[in-house]
């Protein structure tokens, strides 16, 4: 890894440089879509020296509006047939230009999604939302760092057997409940070693591996940063494992529930707030009475517990979403915090500079931007209007009486969604419409497809 004359980040002009010495030949350049994949083209070097990509490249406008099976919904006001499904640029963000370890002479940048005609951000992408609400922070005087936890489930069969079969035989790797366990992690080492180094090797700081709560389920921790940093790093992290896996014969899922048997990966969300500097943790107060915590931390906090459920859509995206949320499986049910309590929905951990909030709603099928945005607009809206924070829950919050409870269905977030004036203020209503809609095809999908339990429960007996 250390000899290789470009790696990890790398500034534009080190790209020409590289593309003319014959280090790089391809370029991908990739959008954020609704769901949390990368988008995009593989451009060639010589192409790249030509063009100089200083506008960017095209990409069609339907790639913001389309569902997991890249169809073409209706009731998207910004694409559709009537207006012909034209084009939007994506525009590089040279900061997130980095080498791919795992691809031969490739180099990879993020872009925003950009209105040609306006030289405007579009508004309904998820790298601009987040963008939106830190320019808001910021207007507040409030910088924020933040971190992602992610759970998974490998898979010593590829992704084409595992479709092959119907995804009813799969055969997670390991046997049996590997949470801290390093022998069961040490079966699968070779892949998470390669995962672990290669991702550092791309610029993307690692912290730590561990197993998790079934066979075959893992954890991966990402370095904290600023909320665009952390979100770029997630998704990224999430395409180029899958990526790995693909060239090594294993599959990953994020699913947040893969079988109604195994445990639910999540993907916890750690949250700090900054002067804008970034020199004071805002959350922290010597002389606060409850676990040091500043006033501004306490209303954050109590926004968080005030709108969560309201932006649900941005946290829980899928129908798939909500099976993850069971009692005494690890992921919330209540919509309450504690300090250090793991069947809390918010978690206090850390103290002095890292005092923060734990987010253990979200499940490992976030779309980073999309969630990130909703934990700081939600607790903006907690400080914006002084909200007092409720009483502490200690105990079991499993089996918490009188709590607000995180959403069972779709349906159920889709309504609290639609009818929240939070959201439509915090998103604005082109955003707010757009992503109800995102909802309402998918759970529509769902109700339409006859499934397997159903043949199985009413084939013969029904």
């Amino acid at each position: 890894m250390g000899d290789k004359k470009y790696a990890g980040l790398i500034a534009k002009d080190q790209l020409d440089s590289a593309i003319r010495d014959g280090d790089i030949d391809t370029v991908i350049v990739a959008i954020c879509d609704m769901q949390g994949r990368l988008m995009g083209k593989r451009l060639t070097g010589d192409y790249c020296l030509r063009n100089g990509l200083t506008k960017g490249t095209h990409f069609c406008v339907y790639l913001l509006g389309t569902d997991m099976d890249m169809t073409t919904p209706s009731g998207y006001a910004l694409m559709n047939w009537e207006t012909g499904y034209g084009d939007w640029l994506a525009q590089p963000d040279w900061s997130t230009l980095r080498v791919v370890p795992w691809l031969e002479k490739t180099a990879f940048v993020l872009a925003d999604a950009v209105d040609e005609k306006t030289g405007q951000l579009v508004s309904i992408a998820p790298r601009t939302i987040l963008k939106n609400q830190l320019k808001k922070a910021e207007e507040s005087g409030f910088r924020f760092q933040m971190a992602s936890e992610l759970e998974f489930y490998l898979f010593k069969q590829s992704y084409e057997e595992i479709h092959s079969c119907g995804y009813s035989a799969m055969q997670t790797a390991g046997h049996y409940n590997e949470d801290y366990n390093l022998l069961q992690g040490t079966r699968n080492e070779p892949i998470y070693r390669k995962i672990r180094n290669s991702m550092t090797e791309a610029g993307i700081p690692i912290e730590s591996s561990k197993g998790e709560a079934y066979s075959g389920q893992h954890e991966i921790n990402m370095l904290y940063g600023d909320p665009l940093t952390s979100a770029d790093r997630h998704v990224f992290f999430k395409h180029g494992t899958k990526e790995i896996c693909l060239q090594n014969g294993y599959a990953v899922t994020f699913m947040a529930k893969p079988h109604h048997q195994w445990t639910g990966s999540s993907g916890h969300l750690h949250i700090s707030m900054w002067d804008l500097e970034q020199e004071t943790n805002l959350f922290f107060d010597p002389n606060g009475t409850q676990y040091q915590m500043s006033e501004l931390m306490e209303h954050f906090l109590a926004g968080l517990l005030a709108y969560m459920r309201d932006f649900s859509l941005f946290v829980a995206p899928n129908v798939n979403s909500y099976k993850r949320y069971a009692s005494e499986s690890w992921a919330p049910v209540s919509v309450v915090w504690s300090h250090d309590n793991r069947t809390s929905g918010f978690r206090i951990v850390g103290a002095g500079k890292s005092l923060r909030i734990e987010c253990r709603i979200p499940g490992a099928d976030i779309n980073p931007y999309l969630a990130y945005s909703a934990m700081i607009g939600a607790g903006l809206q907690g400080i914006k209007y002084k909200t007092p924070l409720p009483a502490e829950f200690k105990g079991n919050a499993y089996i918490a009486k009188g709590v607000p409870r995180v959403p069972r269905s779709l349906y159920e977030a889709m309504d609290l969604w639609k009818e929240s004036r939070v959201v439509r203020a915090v998103l604005g209503g082109l955003v707010t419409d757009h992503y109800y809609n995102a909802a309402r095809v998918e759970q529509q999908t769902f109700d339409s497809v006859v499934t397997s339990w159903e043949r199985e429960r009413y084939f013969e007996q029904g």
